[in-house]
């Protein structure tokens, strides 16, 4: 959190033109079971987010929001089967933008943000659309460890495998009913 804006309690709509002015700053907690796109993904939702963003602009007069936010969230290891806490921590830098032909000017760094027309931006969608980028694809417990095996498969062990073996047993097999 930058120490020169001023932190406010987090409403939930927020006009971003008169943040960025003011250069202000929210920061806030969230419960896991507030974020109802992300509970799909989740074992449970015990826990919480916390959560800052800070607006203001840069010095070619970029409007951006500086998004932070920490948390674990609780998945399911697809390797283990188990619960474990997967640590987040964003730092994101997001450029305001007003229409998508905008994004090609942002700064190297930045990620465009689509502010809607009436230029009032949700902060816990935000956090939330964040969280389900960050969320791995298939979740593995640190420390699990991989299944191993010696590549490649011993010629026994594909022809058992192959489920078309039999087939090409029979289309060989001499024809008895005639």
């Amino acid at each position: 959190m930058s120490a020169d804006a001023p932190k406010v309690p987090v409403p939930e709509v927020l006009d971003a033109s008169r943040m960025v002015a003011a250069r202000r700053g929210v920061a806030g907690r969230v419960p896991l079971s507030a974020l109802t796109r992300l509970r799909d993904s989740l074992v449970d939702d015990d826990g919480e987010v916390a959560y800052s963003l800070d607006f203001g602009t840069d010095e070619l007069k970029v409007p951006f929001v500086e998004l932070r936010v920490e948390t674990e969230l609780p998945l399911l290891c697809q390797r283990s089967l188990e619960r474990f806490l997967f640590p987040v921590a964003i730092e994101q830098r997001l450029g305001l933008i007003r229409d998508e032909a905008d994004e090609a000017a942002l700064p190297p760094g930045y990620e465009a943000l689509l502010v809607p027309e009436d230029g009032m931006l949700k902060p816990v969608e935000l956090v939330e659309d964040e969280l389900i980028l960050a969320l791995p694809v298939i979740p593995v417990k640190p420390g699990t460890e991989a299944m191993e095996r010696d590549w490649p498969a011993e010629e026994t062990e594909l022809e058992r495998a192959n489920p078309f073996a039999a087939l090409s047993a029979l289309k060989n097999k001499p024809d008895s009913s005639k």
